[in-house]
């Protein structure tokens, strides 16, 4: 049935859905205003503190008990080269080492890991020294956008700690948590293939 214009007795179906989505919106505001005004004031949000090693240096920080340690890396830190993509695990942008092994560090709350030692892209190199990954990566053009790098990175360097960058497919399934938008597959094979054969 086809909608009449403004000047037609009927509403369209776009008026009707704006409608109803704006008392919606009310109805939401309203119940919390009618919370927040029946309360005492803000609820109480519980930390704890936390000793983390990061990057060789310890750091001793009060910590919501909610905080992702992506969130405390880089806001807290300040060390964004860990990236925040998806922010549900399934990219791998924001891949660290946590006690040598790799995690996505969006999905685990920073308390979890009181003691540990945390190595993030930042901690790699040795001063002018690139890590043998990182210097890989430039020499295969393991990259283009460059976001996903710094997990791609951290992987890497997992995947051959780990022992599973004996052969390009290894490598492909090791590396299969890791995302890039820009398609940079072969040079990340190639460059992890290549860290793997110097070290």
């Amino acid at each position: 049935m086809a909608e009449k214009g403004a000047a037609g007795s009927r509403l369209s179906r776009r008026s009707v859905l704006q409608m109803a989505g704006g008392a919606a919106s009310l109805a939401a505001a309203s119940v919390a205003t009618t919370q927040t005004a029946s309360s005492d004031g803000p609820p109480a949000t519980s930390t704890t503190r936390v000793r983390l090693v990061v990057n060789g240096s310890a750091r001793e920080l009060e910590l919501d008990l909610r905080q992702s340690l992506l969130d405390v890396l880089r806001e807290r830190l300040d060390l964004t080269g860990t990236k925040k993509g998806c922010n549900q695990g399934a990219c791998g942008a924001c891949t660290v080492l946590v006690n040598g092994r790799r995690v996505t560090s969006c999905l685990t709350l920073a308390v979890m890991h009181d003691g540990a030692e945390i190595t993030t892209i930042e901690g790699l190199a040795r001063g002018d020294e690139l890590h043998p990954l990182q210097a890989a990566f430039i020499e295969h053009d393991g990259f283009q956008c460059g976001f996903c790098t710094p997990g791609q990175i951290m992987s890497g360097v997992a995947c051959i700690a780990e022992g599973h960058a004996t052969s390009p497919e290894q490598i492909q399934f090791w590396m299969s948590g890791n995302i890039c938008r820009c398609a940079a597959y072969p040079g990340i094979v190639a460059a992890v293939a290549d860290a793997a054969g110097r070290t």
